[in-house]
């Protein structure tokens, strides 16, 4: 009879541990899909920017012969951002970073180019350039609401993982692993230095 107690009591046990560790395991599948999501509307808007510069490059080489070098360095810019690619599954700090500088780089020779523009009134003023310009500046808003909204998702998985106990249970599993931050780089709140005596 004693034996028999032990045995219910240790499977009532076993049952509401197994039921616990389930409920954190999908806890953490939501919060980790939820990042997965999160970062392809990342990805969505950074090409949304990449596929709007050629036709910038286009309209303003109709216009203007003016600044072939920032026109090429965009164009070159353009290429190493959207070759990078990061795998959702292993959005580790490194990664985040990688992808981060190739963007920051392309946002600095897109920043440098506006600047430059907003000397040249007669380019300023042609619709199709105004029009793009919008579009440019409106994705880089759209950028940065993404941006902290993946950030926001990633707080919310990191605080939830990292709590104890369940620390442990995310540590059984790779795709559990912290996720990285989107963060600005250094030096990136400055403005682009616009110098004409080149």
């Amino acid at each position: 009879m004693k034996k028999k107690l032990i045995i219910i009591i240790f499977s009532i046990f076993i049952f509401i541990t197994g039921l616990w560790i389930s409920n954190i395991y999908n806890q953490l599948v939501k919060l980790n899909e939820n990042i997965k999501k999160q970062w392809g509307q990342v990805e969505n808007v950074y090409q949304r920017r990449a596929d709007l510069i050629p036709n910038l490059v286009n309209t303003v080489k109709g216009t203007a012969n003016f600044e072939k070098n920032t026109l090429i360095k965009i164009i070159e810019n353009r290429a190493k951002a959207t070759s990078i690619h990061i795998d959702p599954n292993d959005l580790n700090q490194n990664q985040i970073n990688k992808f981060q500088k190739t963007q920051e780089n392309l946002n600095n020779s897109v920043n440098r180019f506006l600047l430059i523009v907003e000397n040249y009134p007669n380019l300023k003023s042609t619709q199709n350039f105004y029009e793009l310009q919008n579009q440019l500046e409106g994705t880089e808003n759209r950028i940065n609401v993404e941006r902290n909204r993946f950030n926001d998702q990633v707080n919310n998985f990191n605080t939830y993982r990292n709590q104890f106990p369940k620390i442990i249970i995310a540590n059984f599993f790779y795709k559990f692993k912290e996720k990285g931050y989107i963060r600005y780089q250094i030096g990136s709140q400055k403005s682009p230095i616009v110098n004409f005596s080149n």
